[in-house]
């Protein structure tokens, strides 16, 4: 069965850091990828206004979602700023309808980062009301999607259930990851860190948990309905 899959993040490179192998993998059975970013991102770089900066992560994130055929969703939120209410959640509503998932992957509620903790908690909140009728947006209802929760920044306050193996992928991961190329004066200068060997560490750790080089690891949302489980990923290793 074909699939689409909707992956929502709240900045540029979020997907590409948590979840791009896995992504990589189902785009290459033939499944139909959507990359929804819910902020501008529009102060992630220490120089140039805040425009530019937005126009040229969503350049970058443009370019990673052609190397694998994804279609991108711009919500267009400011970064730092993101909140749940009503606006947000409509729009969080629309980018799962434009999709029309079979499987969604959000972020946890746990990670450090502000927006990416609302983000998940908005994308959770939308599930089930992107496929009432009644609630009326630009995209017809869909149906509630199989959803996965993604890893945290460096693993932080994270347990994963499971894991894909995503060793035969890491190289076009690492690709997919490069395309921010902004970040990567960004989090040098903010956090004096590499953006590409964090991620890759991170995949490293995963695999080194679930027995392979690397790997990247989930959680399944357990909320009701129920809907669909593990046997929807590819390479899957690992589910307790």
């Amino acid at each position: 069965m074909k699939m689409k899959v909707l992956a929502i993040g709240a900045h540029p490179d979020d997907i590409e850091n948590f979840c791009a192998g896995t992504l990589i993998l189902l785009a290459d059975q033939g499944h139909e990828i959507y990359i929804a970013i819910a902020t501008k991102g529009d102060i992630g770089h220490p120089t140039g206004t805040r425009e530019k900066i937005a126009l040229m992560r969503q350049e970058e994130a443009q370019a990673s979602c052609d190397l694998i055929g994804a279609k991108l969703i711009w919500m267009g939120y400011d970064d730092e700023f993101l909140f749940s209410n009503r606006e947000s959640r409509l729009s969080f509503i629309d980018a799962i309808r434009e999709a029309q998932p079979d499987l969604m992957f959000i972020l946890s509620e746990q990670d450090y980062h502000p927006d990416h903790r609302i983000a998940g908690t908005i994308a959770r909140d939308a599930r089930i009301p992107a496929s009432v009728p009644l609630i009326k947006t630009a995209f017809p209802p869909a149906e509630i999607p199989t959803t996965f929760i993604m890893d945290t920044y460096q693993g932080q306050n994270f347990v994963p259930e499971g894991y894909v193996d995503v060793t035969s992928v890491i190289e076009r991961r690492k690709e997919m990851l490069a395309q921010h190329v902004s970040q990567v004066a960004w989090m040098e200068r903010i956090f004096e860190t590499d953006m590409d060997d964090d991620s890759t560490r991170m995949a490293k750790q995963r695999g080194e948990e679930a027995g392979v080089p690397f790997a990247e690891g989930f959680q399944l949302l357990g909320d009701h309905p129920k809907v669909g489980g593990w046997e929807l990923l590819p390479n899957v290793i690992g589910v307790n």
